[in-house]
């Protein structure tokens, strides 16, 4: 009996339906299958490489500033009444190109050991020659402009005598910097200088200049 039950057990075993079940009680073996791993190359960013930024300065076209650098100062003309002085002073431009001057200029007066002395502008004042209204000026190339200048030189107060002057220090309108020239003046009342604005040698402004 036992003989026939092992034959019928290997009969089967022989089908291939029950392989399976015969190879039950040995181990097992298993086959995993790696994928091959993968490399993944990107390609690097394209370069982007921008043009420097440019500035563009659009210019109104009209003539700009006079630099101070350019402009050379000079007495052109002076007179005095009844106590007050009255003095023109042109500012001549050695530009290569036309430049404009607006607005009142600015003074230091220096003593002649290059001492400074005390000094109030005033602008506009009540001199009829003083009294302008502001202008803008073009200045071609060796032209000039101009403004003038009113004290009085008569001693006031507990003043008797008044602080004279070697050297003049004009600052033109709307600058920082100054151009010297000779002028001998005694302002009193604490270095008093009535300013106008400057004008053109020519046209309804320039019978305000002081006579020559």
């Amino acid at each position: 009996m036992t003989r026939r039950v092992g034959m019928l057990i290997g009969l089967l075993c022989v089908g291939g339906s029950l392989l399976t079940a015969c190879s039950s009680g040995s181990a097992s073996s298993s086959t995993t299958t790696t994928a091959p791993a993968t490399t993944s190359t990107r390609s690097p960013a394209p370069s982007t490489t921008s043009a420097p930024a440019t500035t563009t300065t659009t210019g109104s076209g009209g003539p700009t500033q006079c630099a101070t650098a350019t402009l050379t100062a000079s007495v052109y003309g002076s007179s005095g009444a009844a106590g007050t002085i009255e003095t023109t002073v042109a500012l001549t431009s050695s530009a290569a190109t036309a430049c404009t001057l607006a607005g009142y200029p600015g003074l230091q007066m220096l003593s002649s050991t290059g001492a400074l002395l005390p000094t109030n502008v005033v602008r506009g004042g009540s001199y009829q020659f003083t009294t302008m209204a502001p202008t803008s000026v073009t200045v071609a190339p060796g032209q000039a402009v101009y403004f003038n200048m009113g004290y009085s030189d008569v001693p006031s107060g507990a003043q008797t005598s008044c602080p004279s002057s070697a050297t003049l220090h004009v600052t033109p309108p709307n600058s920082y910097t100054s151009v010297s020239l000779s002028a001998q003046l005694s302002p009193c009342d604490n270095g008093s200088i009535t300013v106008s604005p400057v004008f053109a040698g020519t046209g309804a402004a320039a019978n305000t200049r002081a006579p020559a």
